[in-house]
C-alpha cells in the first residue's frame, strides 16, 4: 500500500474547513414569539421522590375463641392438680428447662438449656435428656468453652441418638465458637442474635428467652402446640405451620399465658391428646360440648363418612330364614361372595374330603374364609341359629380359595 504522505493529509484539513457549514432551520413558535438564537436551556435532573418508611405491621387483635378459658383451665387441672390424668408428663422430668439444673453458673445453665433445645428438634425428650447427659459427661461439664475445644468425633458420638444428629453436632460446636468468643460463654439476649446461630429458630429463640433469660417475647410454638390448638378450634380458619399457628395466637391470648402455653400443651399431647389414638374418654374437654370439636364422642355423630360405615355394616348381615344346601362333586365352579360363579372343566381324578361341622351362633352372617392349609371354608346360617360349616381339603398345596378341587354348592333361600 501507498504510504500518505504530510502534505496530502494538510490538503485534506484544509479541504474540510473550506466546507460551508448546515445550516439549522429555525422555526417559529406561536406560544413563545419570535425563536431566539441563545441555546435552549437544559432541563434540570428528576430528582426521586423520597419514600417515607414503611411502618412496621403491627398484631391485629382478633376476637379470642368461645369458651378457651374453660377449656384452658381444665387442660391446666388435667396437668397440674391431683388426680389429674395429664400428670407427669415426659416434658416435666425431661424438657430442655431441666437441661441446665446439673450446672453451677446461671452461664452455663442457659447453654445447657440452649445446647438441649437444639438437640430436641424431631426427637423425643427421653433420647434429648439421654444425649445432653452423654456429652456433659463426655466433656466434663456443658459450657461453650468445653464443647467448642472437644473432638468433633467425640461430640457426634455422644449425640448419636437424636434426630440428624451429624448435622446437629456441627451446628452445636459452631455455636458454642460464637458464644465463647462474642458472648464470653454466655447465651445471646435477643431475638435476632438467636436467630443468627447456626441451628436456632424461631420456637427455639422464644423457649431459651423465656425460660433461659425470663424474657416473654413470643410464644414457642412445637407440633404440639399446633396439633391441640387446631384440635380445640382456637384459630378463626386451620393453621397450616407453626408459625402461622404462633401469629394466631399471639392475637388473642393474653400475654401472661405466652410462656405458660408450650409447656400446658406439650405435656397434654404427649399424655391424653396425643396424635394417633387420642384418649378422649379420659379427656375432661370430651364431657362438655363444644369445649373440643375434635373430640371421638362429639365428631362420631357429626362425621358422614362414619354414619355412612356404621349403615353399611348394618346391611352386610341378611336376614336368612332357611338354607338348604345341595353338594355335588363331579362339576367345580368359582365361587365368589354372592354364591355365584362360572362354571369350568369336570374334575373326577381327585374326590375331595368333606368335613361337616355344626356350631351354635347367635348371630346372621355368611363368610368365606382360607385357613392356613389352603382349605376352603363355606359358612351359612340356618334357620335354627346353627352354623353349617363345609370344609373342602384340596390336594395342591398353594390353591387360593376359588382354585384346586371344589365342589359344587346351589343355596335356596327361603324368606
Amino acid at each position: 500500500m501507498r504510504r500518505r504522505n504530510v502534505a496530502e493529509s494538510e490538503s485534506e484539513l484544509d479541504e474540510e474547513e473550506a466546507r460551508p457549514l448546515k445550516r439549522v432551520k429555525r422555526v417559529h413558535d406561536p406560544l413563545y414569539g419570535e425563536p431566539s438564537s441563545k441555546s435552549p436551556s437544559k432541563t434540570k435532573p428528576r430528582v426521586p421522590a423520597q419514600r417515607t418508611p414503611r411502618k412496621p405491621k403491627q398484631r391485629t387483635s382478633t376476637p379470642a375463641p368461645a369458651h378457651w378459658r374453660q377449656a384452658y383451665d381444665l387442660i391446666h387441672a388435667m396437668r397440674y392438680t391431683s388426680p389429674g390424668c395429664a400428670q407427669n408428663a415426659p416434658v416435666d422430668t425431661m424438657g430442655c428447662d431441666i437441661a441446665g439444673e446439673a450446672e453451677d453458673e446461671h452461664k452455663n445453665k442457659r447453654f445447657s438449656i440452649l445446647i438441649s433445645l437444639m438437640l430436641s428438634s424431631q426427637t423425643k425428650d427421653l433420647v434429648t435428656h439421654t444425649a445432653v447427659a452423654h456429652l456433659r459427661s463426655a466433656l466434663h461439664g456443658l459450657n461453650a468453652s468445653a464443647l467448642a475445644s472437644a473432638p468433633p468425633s467425640l461430640v457426634r458420638e455422644s449425640i448419636n441418638k437424636v434426630g440428624f444428629w451429624r448435622r446437629k453436632a456441627g451446628y452445636i460446636q459452631h455455636t458454642a465458637v460464637i458464644c465463647r468468643d462474642q458472648y464470653e460463654g454466655d447465651v445471646p439476649q435477643t431475638l435476632g442474635e438467636l436467630l443468627a446461630l447456626p441451628g436456632v429458630g424461631r420456637k427455639m429463640a422464644y423457649l431459651m428467652l423465656g425460660s433461659g433469660w425470663g424474657l416473654n417475647v413470643g410464644i414457642g410454638v412445637d407440633v404440639h402446640v399446633h396439633r391441640i390448638s387446631n384440635r380445640l378450634g382456637w384459630h378463626n380458619s386451620p393453621t397450616k405451620t407453626p408459625e402461622e399457628t404462633r401469629i394466631s395466637l399471639e392475637s388473642w391470648l393474653p400475654s401472661d399465658l405466652h410462656q405458660k402455653i408450650n409447656h400446658l400443651l406439650v405435656g397434654f399431647g404427649q399424655t391424653i391428646c396425643t396424635p394417633v389414638k387420642p384418649k378422649c374418654s379420659e379427656c375432661a374437654l370430651s364431657s362438655i360440648e363444644g369445649l373440643c370439636p375434635s373430640s371421638s364422642s362429639s365428631s362420631s355423630a357429626s362425621s358422614p363418612r362414619k354414619a355412612a360405615k356404621a349403615k353399611a355394616k348394618a346391611v352386610m348381615k341378611p336376614n336368612m330364614k332357611s338354607t338348604h344346601i345341595k353338594l355335588d362333586t363331579t362339576e367345580e365352579q368359582h365361587i365368589d361372595a354372592s354364591g355365584t360363579g362360572l362354571p369350568t372343566k369336570s374334575d373326577t381324578e381327585t374326590k375331595p374330603e368333606i368335613h361337616t361341622r355344626t356350631h351354635t351362633h347367635t348371630e346372621t352372617e355368611t363368610h368365606m374364609n382360607d385357613d392356613s392349609q389352603h382349605n376352603n371354608t363355606i359358612s351359612i346360617k340356618h334357620k335354627e341359629n346353627t352354623i353349617i360349616s363345609t370344609t373342602t381339603t384340596g390336594t395342591h398345596r398353594h390353591h387360593p380359595i376359588i382354585g384346586g378341587p371344589r365342589i359344587k354348592i346351589e343355596i335356596e333361600i327361603e324368606q
